[in-house]
């Protein structure tokens, strides 16, 4: 039987540490609301575009480590879910996934925030190493061949919902929701990329 009440406080606790928005804080550190500027997003590539290299490593550290410490947070609440010979820690998937909604729609910002991709990698790596690495892989992939920052991530993020149902990743129903949810809510914020993208008026990173 599943502990509800720890699986929403995973999921709570998450959410507030997730709208700890690193970009916003660092931003306002140095004197502009990210939000304003560029794309308008509160994420590590606006942040490198307006900002620069160094914030843009504050923002990379932050988000990277807001993400770690929900799923510790979650792992250590250890509500697991059994499937057969599949097993998911379930509070850990529900502060990973806390920390990206946080990230996307913080409780501290108006509820304006960042697309969630960053933080949603540090989640993926602790949820599952290696279907993250893969989806990485491909991440880097994309971008090496296209430039564009915003495809690499809407197909790495694909790719890791799809292969959450394979069966050799042993993963449970649990499991599915979260990789569908989070799939979902890159996708979701990325819609006006997809719109440049199929206009041909994206940004391209440049090396």
């Amino acid at each position: 039987m599943i502990d509800i009440v720890k699986l929403f406080a995973a999921l709570a606790i998450g959410y507030l540490i997730g709208s700890l928005n690193t970009a916003v804080i660092v931003g306002k550190i140095y004197g502009k609301d990210i939000r304003s500027h560029g794309s308008k997003s509160a994420g590590l590539t606006n942040t490198l575009r307006v900002l620069g290299k160094s914030a843009a490593v504050f923002v990379l550290a932050g988000d990277i480590v807001k993400g770690i410490i929900s799923c510790l947070i979650g792992l250590f609440l250890g509500v697991y879910f059994y499937s057969g010979e599949a097993k998911d820690c379930v509070s850990l998937l529900a502060a990973g996934a806390g920390a990206v909604i946080g990230h996307n729609w913080p409780l501290y910002f108006g509820f304006k925030g960042g697309k969630g991709a960053l933080t949603a990698v540090a989640v993926l790596f602790m949820v599952d190493w290696v279907m993250a690495l893969i989806c990485l892989g491909f991440f880097v992939l994309i971008v090496a061949l296209t430039r564009y920052v915003s495809l690499g991530t809407i197909c790495a993020t694909t790719l890791f919902a799809a292969l959450s149902f394979i069966p050799v990743f042993g993963k449970t129903l649990y499991f599915y929701i979260f990789a569908c949810l989070m799939a979902f809510m890159v996708i979701f914020r990325h819609r006006e990329n997809i719109q440049r993208l199929l206009t041909g008026t994206e940004n391209k990173l440049i090396f």
